[in-house]
């Protein structure tokens, strides 16, 4: 657990670098073509860091995507499996029994991919929090070997809702239809809003894997806008505090 907690609106957050790691050869492209519009060196390389989120609020132990899961996962054709996520949460002195719901930012394997090993749920006690829409959208692989043996634990949400107090589930469809950033007080779990840090700086840059590239810009817009502070997915450093 090498990164620092925070308090925000009297809830801790706390980072679990469930893996690092380059995008394997089965989806990577070069990046001017993951980012349309952006400009890179010619030698830089794309390093992911995956990024899951623990919060502890008000007696409740909330966990925010579940990373890239075990060897069999279906991320396993692309990114760096096994996660470390139960690891993580073990430093943190959590148990998977211990999590009382998962929210999933979305369906796919990189963040969803750590809630299901040899066909069980890893967190048994957890209602799983998903948007409608995300349960709508998902195929295979997931939809079989996620989705289907969490059972009850799914919870539908429809659009933006506030399960617990202070912390707020926003919708912001783009990247997957169902895609969820999770708001406590200013600051805002982006999920996959944004990749990389150059959609920062200009956020119409678009990324290839988008499932629309305008709604995904409308949402990265509105979430860049909202935030003080933003708790990312995939950048090196899990905080990144936004200028006013």
């Amino acid at each position: 657990m090498p990164h620092e907690s925070r308090m925000e609106a009297g809830i801790e957050i706390i980072p679990l670098c469930d893996a690092v790691g380059p995008m394997g050869a089965a989806i990577r492209k070069p990046l001017p073509e993951m980012f349309c519009g952006a400009s890179f060196p010619a030698d830089a390389e794309w390093v992911l860091h995956f990024h899951c989120y623990l919060l502890l609020a008000a007696g409740r132990t909330i966990l925010v995507d579940t990373g890239v899961g075990g060897a069999g996962s279906p991320a396993a054709s692309w990114a760096p499996v096994p996660g470390r996520l139960v690891a993580e949460l073990a430093a943190a002195g959590v148990r998977p029994t211990d999590v009382d719901a998962v929210v999933i930012t979305h369906l796919h394997s990189d963040h969803a991919g750590g809630c299901v090993e040899d066909g069980a749920p890893i967190f048994p006690n957890a209602r799983h929090l998903i948007q409608r829409a995300e349960l709508d959208w998902v195929s295979e692989p997931m939809r079989e070997q996620v989705v289907a043996p969490l059972g009850g634990r799914v919870e539908a949400v429809s659009g933006d809702a506030e399960p617990f107090p202070g912390v707020r589930l926003l919708h912001t469809p783009g990247h997957t239809p169902g895609h969820q950033c999770v708001a406590v007080g200013d600051l805002v779990l982006s999920g996959d809003v944004l990749h990389h840090p150059v959609q920062l700086g200009d956020p119409t840059i678009t990324y290839v894997y988008d499932e629309d590239p305008a709604e995904a810009v409308r949402s990265r817009k509105m979430i860049l806008a909202r935030a003080r502070v933003l708790a990312t997915a995939h950048f090196a450093e899990p905080f990144t505090p936004l200028s006013s």
